[in-house]
């Protein structure tokens, strides 16, 4: 059991660059994996110190007997854009361990070399299921200058006897993009339009939102159901996905599921600070993003409002919501605020405000 005084103790500071390649041949393989996360910021900093870490990472990959150790050098290898150490991470694919095999082939995906499209190509077939889900994410983002390649890895994955890949394979669909427009797959809108039937509510409600994309009727329909807390669906993320979604395609019909969301009997338990994240809030910041991007004028006044709050947190959710809701009439209120909120995030809002708005109208399926 830790004591009061460890508790408090402020978190270890990162090791010096010298310290960070010594520990990676620690005795302790803790000690290890932490050295090659300080290995990836000293990394990151420096051209010359990327080239010396990456050979040393890979030895980490290869060899170490700790598959946590292996783990983290498999990601940081992502993480340092390692395209050299590319037949290593491919050798991993086939590692003892399965958390070590998921992390290569989310590493190959990051990394993005479409040298690595076979062998993804071969672990969409790997009869672990662990590794075909992984690499339903990798081979997506690797082969995405091939959309005919890509929508028929995802309509097999479609297929799988698996759930858990069924669900990732929807949700890589949803995210596909083929030059700006979403993925016009014939058979991956056949086994979409089957999965809204599904009674796995992750799966429908994950179908829904590809297809509604798309202008599906009954996957619009489920999105409102959605949004207006009459259907659910364990992922956050997809549940927020339908709000974000009924703003963009400004889906009027929504507005009432919305507007309770925001400003309904459980507004006590929502908080702006979480930016719509955790059961409490039931995705009032997205909500009311949505409806501003409708032109509710109580959503905008209060976004609006909010870039003048003496929170600093507060202030920034304001800035983000303003871009997403291309609210152009802040851009003088957003120029003003200088230093009073993060810089990254005013430099973002500012240039949605110069872009074109999203999907504004619905699109039929062919």
């Amino acid at each position: 059991m830790l004591t009061d005084s460890a508790m408090l103790a402020p978190p270890p500071l990162p090791r010096s660059l010298e310290a960070s390649f010594r520990d990676l041949s620690s005795e302790k393989a803790l000690v290890r994996a932490g050295a090659v996360r300080d290995v990836v910021s000293h990394a990151l900093r420096s051209d010359s110190t990327r080239a010396r870490a990456i050979p040393a990472l890979e030895r980490a990959l290869q060899g170490d007997v700790d598959s946590r150790v292996r783990a983290a050098a498999a990601v940081a290898l992502a993480d340092v854009a390692g395209r050299e150490a590319l037949s290593t991470l491919l050798v991993a694919v086939e590692d003892d361990d399965a958390h070590v095999r998921q992390m290569a082939l989310t590493a190959l995906g990051e990394i993005g070399d479409v040298r690595a499209a076979p062998r993804l190509e071969r672990a969409l077939r790997d009869e672990r299921p662990e590794v075909r889900y992984q690499a339903v994410i990798a081979y997506a983002r690797v082969a995405r200058d091939d959309p005919s390649g890509v929508g028929a890895a995802l309509a097999r994955a479609l297929d799988d006897g698996d759930p858990a890949v069924r669900y990732i394979a929807m949700r890589v669909a949803d995210e596909q993009r083929v030059d700006g427009e979403p993925l016009r797959d014939a058979a991956v809108v056949e086994r979409a339009r089957a999965l809204l039937q599904s009674t796995d509510a992750r799966l429908s409600v994950a179908a829904a939102l590809y297809l509604a994309r798309l202008g599906d009727a009954k996957a619009l329909a489920i999105v409102l159901e959605v949004v207006a807390d009459v259907r659910r669906t364990p992922e956050l993320e997809d549940e927020q996905g339908c709000i974000e979604l009924s703003g963009a395609l400004r889906l009027h019909e929504a507005i009432p599921g919305l507007e309770k969301r925001v400003w309904g009997p459980r507004r006590a338990l929502r908080t702006l600070l979480s930016w719509g994240a955790g059961e409490g809030s039931r995705c009032a910041w997205h909500a009311r993003i949505a409806l501003a991007q409708m032109d509710h004028p109580r959503a905008r006044a209060e976004i609006l409002g909010d870039l003048g709050s003496w929170r600093r947190a507060t202030r920034e959710a304001a800035v983000v919501a303003v871009g997403r809701a291309h609210i152009v009439e802040a851009r003088a209120a957003l120029q003003d605020l200088g230093a009073a909120v993060d810089r990254s995030l005013l430099t973002e809002a500012l240039e949605a405000l110069t872009e074109p708005t999203g999907e504004s109208a619905r699109r039929e399926v062919h």
